[in-house]
């Protein structure tokens, strides 16, 4: 489902387009009246004040950008994804949504969710596994050698699990910034698992991958 620059792939136990619509509308509504207001939300690349006037989905990614220490659009795709997901639950039981390459993912079953790392030969060969007693959960992914992000950094893929996916989208982008060479790879990760609600990550650089977290790794493709 696309609006604008959100393109949403959705999965649940009942067909909710018409609701999936609405739910994004209003989500896009509070992101983008609260920018018009406080145009420093669009283009910071560090954390903003706490804003208890903000509407909840502001308030969810200032608060992620705070734990991270990112701007609060660095975690806008998954605070759509997280937004959307909850509004869909009071009509269905499972649904996992995917904007961008971050998720939210509350299943009854478990779900494995490939890694996609560019050029990298590690690329959609590892997944991770997300069992359905870890539910509702968060994966972010971010990649300074894909699509048209902003990164500091040089990683193929940063991949967070965390407890909600605003969380995830955000503790991506800052380990993604942490990575210049292979060596900051377990460094990188030692830090992101001291962020309050992330589980655990992946990082990948070239042929090169760091596991932190206990996460239950897939092989993918024969691998």
């Amino acid at each position: 489902m696309r609006y604008r620059q959100t393109d949403l792939w959705i999965q649940a136990d009942r067909y909710l387009r018409e609701e999936a619509e609405r739910a994004l509308l209003e989500t896009r509504m509070q992101v983008e009246g609260y920018a018009r207001a406080h145009p420093e939300f669009l283009s910071a690349h560090a954390p903003l004040p706490w804003d208890p006037a903000a509407p909840p989905v502001a308030q969810w990614m200032l608060e992620a950008a705070r734990l991270c220490g990112v701007g609060p659009m660095a975690a806008v795709a998954g605070a759509v994804a997280r937004s959307v997901g909850e509004s869909l639950l009071e009509e269905c039981t499972e649904v996992v949504i995917e904007n961008g390459g971050d998720l939210f993912i509350d299943a009854k079953r478990a779900i494995t969710v490939a890694i996609f790392a560019g050029a990298s030969p590690l690329s959609y060969r590892v997944g991770v596994r997300i069992g359905d007693g870890q539910m509702p959960a968060g994966v972010g992914t971010s990649s300074a050698s894909v699509g048209h992000s902003w990164s500091y950094g040089k990683a193929d893929a940063a991949c967070i699990v965390a407890e909600e996916a605003t969380l995830a989208d955000a503790a991506a982008t800052a380990l993604c910034n942490r990575i210049t060479d292979v060596a900051d790879l377990e460094r990188a990760l030692g830090w992101g698992l001291r962020i309050a609600g992330v589980r655990g990550g992946v990082l990948i650089k070239g042929e090169s991958m760091a596991v932190q977290g206990g996460l239950e790794l897939v092989s993918l493709n024969g691998s």
